[in-house]
């Protein structure tokens, strides 16, 4: 029997690795395929690969001095927007699926209002409205304007995540805290919330990706960030193609990061419990 199972154990692990190389090659194969399709494709057009210029957008020593160039600066604009964004949107999604599963009428239709208004209208459309409208009206600036826009759309989203992992939360779970004498806050706080942040968070980082992605649209309201100064470099120099796939590089490693920090706090709960 323990011959048995070592065995299984040896089959199952030579087969795992032998789907991890077939993975990676399929992978490379694909990476391949699509290098040549660009290639070709770039080739017909015409176009003229300049990769050789595209460093000094993302930094520059001059005189011993390390310079960040336009990219990387738009990039700290785009990192900035979007921590307050994501911060605010989980404030506020977890504040709208607290109001959706209260008794109080008014809280519920407010909350059931917001969510259906902001899932329902376009992003681009949110941000015109609170940067053109209601920004001169209260002395918004364009950064706020931006983070309100990001957080009021992802938030909206980010309330019935809150909401879906919450009410997973079986019952026996809440009558045994009440039984112990706490209240429904500290329920919550202590019982529940522990509980549903590993249901929670998988779909939260999803989200966070989204918003990040989605801040690419700051650049319309003349906000530097990381398009916008891709917008401008290729206005001046025209190299269309190598700024693009610089720029799609650079959120998709931020996006990348994310996922792998979310990944590894997930471990660490696991553990923990």
């Amino acid at each position: 029997m323990p011959q048995n199972f070592a065995d299984n154990v040896m089959r199952n692990r030579f087969y795992f690795i032998h789907s991890s190389w077939a993975d990676v090659i399929k992978f490379f194969l694909l990476l391949i395929l699509l290098t040549w399709l660009i290639y070709k494709g770039t080739e017909r057009i015409g176009y003229h690969w300049q990769w050789h210029r595209v460093p000094q957008f993302l930094f520059s020593i001059e005189n011993g001095k390390f310079i960040i160039g336009p990219l990387i600066h738009g990039l700290i604009v785009t990192l900035h927007i979007s921590a307050w964004s994501i911060v605010l949107a989980a404030f506020i999604g977890l504040t709208t699926s607290a109001l959706r599963m209260s008794r109080s009428f008014m809280g519920i239709v407010i909350a059931r209002g917001y969510v259906e208004i902001i899932r329902n209208t376009p992003l681009l459309v949110q941000l015109f409205f609170l940067y053109f409208v209601l920004g001169p009206a209260l002395d918004i600036s364009r950064f706020t304007s931006a983070v309100l826009a990001l957080s009021l759309f992802e938030g909206a989203y980010a309330s019935e995540i809150f909401r879906g992992g919450i009410v997973s939360i079986h019952k026996g779970q809440w009558e045994a805290a009440y039984s112990l004498g706490m209240g429904k806050i500290s329920s919550f706080t202590y019982v529940a919330f522990p509980q549903a942040i590993r249901r929670i968070l998988p779909p939260l980082t999803n989200q966070g990706i989204s918003l990040i992605k989605d801040s690419a649209l700051v650049s319309t309201i003349a906000i530097y960030d990381l398009t916008m100064q891709g917008q401008i470099i290729t206005s001046e120099t025209f190299l269309t193609f190598e700024i693009w796939f610089t720029v799609a590089a650079i959120y998709l490693f931020v996006t990348i990061s994310l996922s792998t920090l979310t990944n590894g706090i997930e471990k660490h709960i696991r553990i923990v419990e």
